[in-house]
């Protein structure tokens, strides 16, 4: 299989620290990536060295089969980027903005006009294009560097925090806006908000000191983690035949079960990541134990991000260790 953007044995030091250290992963185009991890595991170098905008130490990235160092500018090319901050020009209008950075990106001048007023449609700036960018709220100025990114057609559209600052209803707009880039684009999103990653993200990549601890979709990683599916059920009859008849199930590894006026509630777990609900349900109603309610339970993204970072425990600092490390002190603070 071709990938949209390789990443090989990616490492990056500042000084004595390893911010990124042997990280390899692949992206498929025309999907929408969630890139998660504690802060200082390594996410802002990692975009920052996918745009060009740092180098690697060591290892190699292409994107769509160029090289980022060799055919640094073609590489570039295929790449739309929208930091936490982005960098607007407070004293331009919008529309000033956008024809600027257009030109920046070296979009033919004959196109520059309606690759502009595209831009602007498309992330909703057209109503205050006129309007002075610092006089913009923090909505509208994402949404700008939101526009400046996609000025020539990028292939890839990377996103820092793209969502921080906001209020509920831009939240809302933002993520709106990414679900119709993820259509048209592929999109790699680095967000502290989980339930965020988890409602917009079709893959997930997770990065606890500057390595990959994980990549999957959230139910794929939730599967891998729980080493078992989990079944809640509610059931009419006796405990011990609802009991016999569950424990008789292919692919059911243990049975807890508890009676009370006629309806027995039952626990199921089944191996690996097989979904018995299926037979469950079948077994029961032909054992003459009708089936009153059924469901899965899965680990939530914020359970396997928890489990493979460990996030929320305090780090142990030696004696006389500084609390911020040397990619703190470089800037990159994720």
């Amino acid at each position: 299989m071709e990938y949209l953007i390789e990443v090989h044995h990616l490492t990056k030091r500042y000084g004595a620290h390893l911010a990124v250290e042997d990280l390899s992963f692949t992206v498929e185009q025309g999907t929408v990536y969630g890139l998660l991890g504690p802060n200082g595991a390594g996410k802002s170098t990692t975009m920052n060295i996918l745009t060009g905008y740092i180098s690697a130490s060591e290892g190699a990235v292409s994107i769509d089969g160029h090289d980022i160092l060799e055919e640094a500018e073609a590489a570039k090319a295929c790449v739309g980027y929208l930091p936490e901050q982005p960098p607007l020009y407070l004293d331009m209008t919008a529309k000033e903005y956008l024809e600027f950075a257009a030109r920046l990106k070296k979009v033919p001048r004959d196109q520059r006009a309606a690759r502009v007023e595209r831009a602007m449609e498309r992330t909703g700036v057209s109503p205050v294009s006129g309007r002075l960018i610092r006089n913009l709220s923090k909505g509208y100025r994402q949404r700008v560097g939101l526009a400046a990114a996609l000025l020539g057609d990028p292939t890839v559209v990377i996103l820092d925090e793209p969502t921080v600052g906001l209020d509920p209803a831009q939240v809302i707009e933002i993520r709106a806006l990414i679900t119709e880039l993820g259509k048209d684009h592929t999109v790699i999103l680095s967000s502290h908000i989980l339930s965020e990653v988890s409602a917009l993200c079709d893959q997930v990549l997770i990065i606890d000191k500057g390595h990959l601890v994980a990549q999957g979709t959230p139910e794929e990683l939730a599967r891998r983690l729980e080493g078992g599916r989990l079944v809640h059920l509610t059931a009419l009859g006796e405990e011990n035949t609802v009991a016999a008849i569950l424990r008789s199930v292919p692919g059911v590894d243990e049975v807890r079960t508890r009676a009370e006026n006629g309806r027995v509630d039952a626990e199921v777990t089944s191996g690996g990541d097989r979904d018995v609900r299926a037979e469950v349900s079948v077994a029961l109603v032909q054992g003459g134990c009708p089936l009153l309610a059924l469901g899965a339970e899965t680990l939530s993204l914020e359970d396997v991000f928890l489990q493979l970072t460990g996030a929320g425990k305090p780090a142990a600092v030696p004696d006389g260790a500084p609390e911020t490390g040397p990619e703190d002190a470089a800037g990159e603070e994720e």
